[in-house]
């Protein structure tokens, strides 16, 4: 369904108090007003204003949105911004209850991260070869990234005073800046020792800095400017389409998988959710059911009398 007006003026004011008071991304409000603009369509076909809206009437919009096949994670979304949207006009005294209250959001059922084998990571890495610039810095991002479960953006953000080589360690700002300390060991330390080398890094920096910042810069793109989130992305679909890796490899998916494959060496919880910074541990938890699928898998195709 396609929008068919604008918003009401409710609505906009609402989208401007979430950017205002609670510091929505661009993208959050520009999601929200497409799942506000699609749900004021259906009332508008209902002949029903917003101000008019029964418990009801979010049920059933609930229920819409399922019988057109819409994800759970998007259904939850909508309800989301449909439930807001009534609190606020509730809040603000433009209608006598919330009719958005009792209705609860959707369970998005979470979904296992699709992490690399131990086999597939040695392969991507092995892609990188020669010592050229170019190639220290792909395979110290590459190397990194699986490393140290760093999140791109942490990656692409380092900057040259967030790295002690001797000491082995990384310095990350994560969500909200939230700063962390990570360590920095074995193939990952050798691959950017490489990189920050004369013959790597040194031989990227421009004559002179285009902009500020960039000179801090730790990942230096061809024209001596600070690497951004879309060109190491590039980077590494460039080398994951080399082994075969183009529909399952994003720079999250290193994250996973070396998550997952600290889990399955024996490594604590506990640990995993601080090196990847993880402000609850529920969230880490889902990579212990990756290594639980992969333990039920091996005994599944190994043992004699896994199978009647």
């Amino acid at each position: 369904m396609t929008a068919k007006a604008s918003l009401p003026l409710e609505a906009e004011e609402h989208l401007s108090w979430l950017a205002a008071e609670r510091g929505r991304s661009p993208n959050t409000l520009a999601a929200y007003r497409r799942d506000l603009n699609q749900y004021v369509d259906w009332l508008a076909e209902r002949h029903r204003a917003l101000g008019d809206v029964e418990p009801g009437d979010v049920e059933a919009y609930v229920a819409h949105l399922r019988a057109e096949g819409k994800a759970p994670a998007s259904i939850a979304r909508a309800v989301v911004a449909v439930r807001g949207l009534h609190r606020f006009l509730a809040d603000e005294g433009d209608v006598e209850r919330d009719p958005g209250a009792a209705v609860a959001t959707p369970r998005v059922p979470r979904g296992l991260p699709k992490a690399l084998t131990e086999e597939e990571v040695e392969r991507l890495v092995g892609t990188v070869v020669g010592l050229d610039p170019r190639a220290r810095r792909d395979r110290a991002i590459l190397e990194v990234l699986y490393g140290t479960g760093m999140r791109i953006s942490e990656l692409v953000g380092l900057s040259l005073g967030d790295v002690d080589v001797d000491g082995g360690l990384l310095r990350a700002f994560g969500k909200g800046r939230k700063e962390r300390i990570v360590p920095l060991l074995g193939m990952a330390r050798e691959a950017l020792v490489d990189w920050l080398a004369p013959s790597g890094r040194g031989a990227m920096v421009p004559e002179r800095w285009a902009r500020r910042g960039d000179a801090d810069a730790v990942f230096l793109n061809a024209r001596g400017g600070r690497l951004t989130r879309q060109g190491a992305w590039g980077i590494i679909r460039t080398h994951g389409d080399r082994v075969g890796l183009r529909d399952r490899l994003t720079p999250h998916v290193l994250r996973h998988s070396c998550a997952t494959h600290l889990l399955d060496h024996g490594a604590d919880i506990r640990v995993v959710q601080e090196l990847l910074g993880h402000a609850s541990i529920s969230t880490t938890q889902v990579y212990t059911l990756v290594s639980q699928q992969r333990l039920r898998d091996a005994y599944e195709n190994a043992h004699p009398r896994a199978h009647r």
